[in-house]
């Protein structure tokens, strides 16, 4: 190749510096210090030029690059599909893209990504490739942990059916015990309410089970029902099933559904979003007064919202922060606290388009503002 030689005069620490350069021809430079590998192939299968970067990557000299076929360099199991992609190049069809694997002399396997074209006169392949192997170990780590989320969320999912179908049995078997009750014989009314209260848990209890075991048949399909429910039915309901534990705690709940008497969500997550806010509120009380829950429903700026607030101990939000809602998340000490209340609770709401916020202060309370999507 044609070289042209021209000097020039560098002072440097008082100091005359003749330096000599070589100036070569710009596509050259642009070859050898391009980061991509290029390469020049010809239709026999071997390398007949290549810039730094491909020995620099694969780990062999050019002398070993070039006195072996290219096929040689490339990954077992793309050999098939990389021989086919050439025999289309060598046709004329150009390459845009095309993905394999080479293994390099240290016995890495890298990924490659390539677009290539041939000049049919000269029995010449032009191609540039990128390493892509870092996106590729990305893709790889994804897809594991995508997978392994699919297979822990059938296990949870058959956990859950088995549990809520195999309960329904004693609970039936409880129920047809209140009923071959003859009430008529007992007299004393401590007794009969404590009857009542136990056959309507129950009941309730049966209610929740068929509900779960009907979500989950319908989460088959994707589409989880929703129709639009009176927030009162709903929060009866539930008020009914843990009477005895609001009454044992001493436990108010002010209730106002004026502004906001319905909403558009999915029943059984409903309930299940009453129960458990309303079941930490009182579990999680503070020792020196009962526990006092306010449900509030209105609307704000066109979205549905309803709050529920109470005077628990709280939480500090600079420690707790976005983990309050994750899964097995416990932030008080307590024999029956297992961090998933809050869990189901934030999942029921946002898998149906809502947002569910949290303030609160620790001895000071917390509110729950929950906003629906307008269905």
């Amino acid at each position: 190749m044609r070289t042209i030689q021209f000097t020039f005069t560098l002072r440097m620490n008082n100091a005359h510096n003749l330096i000599s350069i070589t100036k070569r021809n710009p596509f050259e430079l642009f070859f050898e210090l391009s980061a991509d590998l290029l390469c020049i192939a010809g239709f026999d299968g071997y390398f007949k030029q290549i810039n730094p970067a491909v020995s620099k990557l694969l780990g062999y000299t050019n002398e070993e690059l070039m006195s072996r076929p290219i096929n040689d360099f490339v990954h077992n199991d793309d050999k098939g599909i990389t021989g086919k992609v050439r025999s289309e190049l060598i046709k004329g069809n150009a390459l845009f893209h095309f993905e394999n694997r080479y293994v390099t002399k240290s016995g890495e396997t890298v990924w490659l990504a390539w677009t290539s074209m041939n000049i049919d006169s000269d029995k010449m392949v032009f191609a540039i490739a990128k390493n892509i192997t870092h996106k590729k170990k990305l893709e790889e780590d994804r897809n594991m942990l995508l997978a392994n989320m699919t297979r822990v969320n059938k296990e949870l999912k058959k956990l859950t059916y088995t549990t809520s179908h195999d309960l329904r049995a004693p609970v039936n078997n409880l129920l047809s015990i209140f009923d071959l009750l003859d009430i008529s014989k007992i007299t004393d009314e401590e007794s009969l309410e404590l009857i009542h209260i136990l056959k309507a848990a129950s009941e309730s209890l049966k209610h929740t089970l068929n509900g779960y075991v009907d979500i989950l048949s319908e989460k088959e399909s994707i589409n989880v029902p929703v129709e639009e429910l009176d927030l009162k039915d709903v929060l009866d309901i539930v008020l009914e099933s843990i009477s005895s534990l609001i009454k044992t705690s001493k436990t108010i709940v002010k209730v106002n559904f004026s502004e906001l008497a319905k909403v558009k969500f999915n029943k059984a997550y409903l309930h299940s979003i009453f129960l458990n806010l309303l079941t930490n509120a009182i579990k999680y009380a503070k020792t020196d007064c009962s526990p006092v829950i306010t449900i509030v429903s209105k609307k704000v700026n066109g979205i549905s919202q309803l709050t529920i607030e109470d005077n628990c101990v709280g939480f500090d939000m600079e420690n707790v922060k976005e983990k309050v809602f994750g899964l097995h998340q416990k932030f008080h000490e307590h024999s029956d606290s297992k961090g998933i209340g809050l869990y189901l609770v934030y999942n029921h709401i946002t898998s149906l388009g809502g947002t569910i916020a949290l303030e609160s202060k620790v001895n000071a309370g917390s509110k729950f503002i929950i906003s629906f999507k307008d269905c």
